[in-house]
C-alpha cells in the first residue's frame, strides 16, 4: 500500500470473502497511509465487539451486505441465519461513527421483489445509504437469475427528488425522501447508488482500481483470472515495477478484453493464448 501510495493512490477498500475473518485486520488497517481513505465491505456480523477498534484503526467507511429486510426473505436469500447479527453490525458500525453506512444488495430473481423496500429504508433512516449490485451471471454461471437493470434505474428516476452523476463507473446516484441539495444534512433523504458493470462498456472505461488478492496477487481487473501478477518474495522496487506493468495493461473488460458481435460478447482475439500473469 506504501507502493500504491507513491502512485497517488488515494483509496484502499478491504473485501472478500469476507475480511473480518483476519484477526489482525485492524493491525492491517493500522498499517495503511493516513493518506489513504480506508473502507471495508463485510457481511457486518463480526462488526458488534470489533467497529470501534476498526474505527481506531483508521477504517473510514463501511458497506455492509445486506439483500432483504424480512428475516425469513434474508435467510432464503442468503441461506444464513444471521440476520439478527447482521442489523447489530450495522448498529455497531454506526455508534462507532461510520456513518454512513452503505447497504450492499444484489440484484436478481430472488431479490428484485424487496428492492422498493430496502430503497424506502434508506430513505427513511439516518445514516444509510443502498447499493444495488447487478447480478453478473458470468461469474455464478446461473444466467436465468438475471434481471434487466435498466428498469431499476428508469423506476428510480422516477421516484428521486433528485439524480447525479459520479464519474468513478459513470455511475448515477439517486437521492430519495428529501431534497438531496446537502447530502450532509439531516433531511437529506436516503442516496441509493446503481453499481451496473455487466455489458458495460462505460463503466469499465471509467474504472481505475487494481485489486489484490488474498494470497498477494496484483490483479488490473476483477473479472479477469489472467492478467494476476505474484508479489511475494517482491523487493520494494519491484513491487513498484510490478504495479507500474499492472497499471499500464489494464484494458477495459467490457469493450477490449470482451468484445460485441452479433453472437453476444466474445474474448478479444489479441487475448487468446497470450495471458499477461505471471
Amino acid at each position: 500500500m506504501e507502493v500504491a501510495a507513491e502512485f497517488d493512490v488515494d483509496a484502499v477498500k478491504f473485501t472478500g470473502g469476507e475480511p473480518m475473518l483476519r484477526q489482525d485486520l485492524e493491525e492491517i488497517v493500522r498499517r495503511t497511509p493516513e493518506e489513504m481513505d480506508v473502507s471495508m465491505t463485510t457481511n457486518g456480523t463480526f462488526l458488534p465487539g470489533r467497529a470501534e477498534a476498526l474505527v481506531d484503526a483508521g477504517l473510514d467507511r463501511v458497506n455492509v451486505s445486506q439483500d432483504a429486510l424480512d428475516p425469513e426473505a434474508f435467510a432464503a436469500v442468503t441461506q444464513s441465519g444471521a440476520y439478527d447479527q447482521v442489523l447489530e453490525g450495522v448498529e455497531a458500525a454506526l455508534d462507532a461513527g461510520l456513518a454512513p453506512v452503505k447497504l450492499n444488495m444484489v440484484v436478481f430473481e430472488h431479490t428484485k421483489g424487496y428492492v422498493e423496500e430496502m430503497v424506502d429504508h434508506v430513505a427513511e433512516s439516518d445514516g444509510l445509504r443502498l447499493q444495488l449490485i447487478e447480478y453478473m451471471p458470468e461469474l455464478t454461471g446461473r444466467p436465468e437469475w438475471n434481471v434487466d437493470i435498466d428498469r431499476v434505474h428508469d423506476w428510480l428516476a422516477e421516484v428521486a427528488d433528485r439524480v447525479e452523476h459520479r464519474e468513478m463507473h459513470d455511475r448515477r446516484r439517486y437521492w430519495i425522501g428529501g431534497d438531496g441539495t446537502d447530502p450532509a444534512a439531516d433531511d437529506a433523504g436516503g442516496m441509493v447508488e446503481i453499481v451496473d458493470p455487466v455489458e458495460n462498456e462505460s463503466f469499465c472505461a471509467n474504472c481505475g482500481r487494481v485489486r489484490v488478492t488474498h494470497d498477494g496477487k496484483l490483479k488490473g481487473c476483477l473479472n479477469r483470472t489472467d492478467d494476476l501478477r505474484s508479489m511475494g518474495g517482491m523487493t520494494r522496487p519491484e513491487i513498484r515495477t510490478t504495479f507500474r506493468e499492472t497499471v499500464a495493461k489494464r484494458v477495459p473488460y467490457y469493450g477490449e478484453y470482451l468484445v460485441e458481435t452479433d453472437d453476444g460478447w466474445e474474448l478479444n482475439d489479441d487475448y487468446v493464448a497470450s495471458p499477461t500473469a505471471e
